[in-house]
């Protein structure tokens, strides 16, 4: 009685490993796609900029504190202010394509409107960073369907349990897959709307 229980004690960890891994490659995407600019200011956009701080590279989320007073207006007010030339430098030097202004307290970032051809190249990013996504899904249903035909060689599982499992990991994969089309397409729409 006890090789069924373990039988089904393996599908089961297999399968909520997979479910584990699959929400995280979900999650990094979501969060790769607040990166991309819209024509809003969003402190994600900044954020993750690497500062030069007294020698190390250091997230700016962890020099600054950000507001958003305007629709089109960040500002970015750091813990200290010796890192003010810093910060400025770091944003400069990104891929924004945003010019700070400093004022000796805060940097304001101005976010200009979208250009057309602008919106369809960050549609380009966006559709790039969701395929990574997906491939990152099928990788991680292709690592769970190996450890599981692992299991049925090695006799743990029957060959019907394999089958069922392997179903239940094909369904798992196409609701993370539509996961990543569905904030795909909301990122979408947001960059094309004026």
């Amino acid at each position: 009685m006890l090789a069924p229980l373990y039988a089904g004690a393996v599908i089961e960890d297999t399968l909520l490993e997979a479910i584990d891994k699959m929400d995280k490659a979900v999650e990094h995407v979501q969060s790769q796609f607040t990166t991309v600019r819209t024509g809003r200011a969003s402190p994600a956009l900044v954020e993750r900029i690497m500062v030069d701080y007294y020698g190390s590279s250091v997230p700016l989320q962890q020099l600054a504190g950000f507001q958003v007073p305007e629709a089109r207006q960040l500002i970015v007010k750091p813990h200290d202010r010796a890192s003010l030339v810093a910060i400025e430098k770091a944003i400069r030097e990104s891929d924004l394509g945003i010019s700070p202004s400093n004022d000796g307290v805060v940097i304001r970032l101005n976010i200009p409107a979208l250009t057309e051809q602008r919106r369809k190249e960050y549609v380009k990013i966006v559709k790039h960073l969701a395929e990574d996504g997906r491939i990152a899904v099928r990788n991680l249903r292709r690592d769970a369907r190996k450890h599981l035909e692992a299991a049925e060689k090695a006799s743990v599982i029957s060959a019907d349990e394999l089958e069922r499992a392997e179903k239940e990991m094909e369904k798992i994969t196409h609701e993370h897959v539509e996961l990543i089309d569905k904030a795909f397409a909301r990122k979408e729409q947001e960059l094309l709307e004026v």
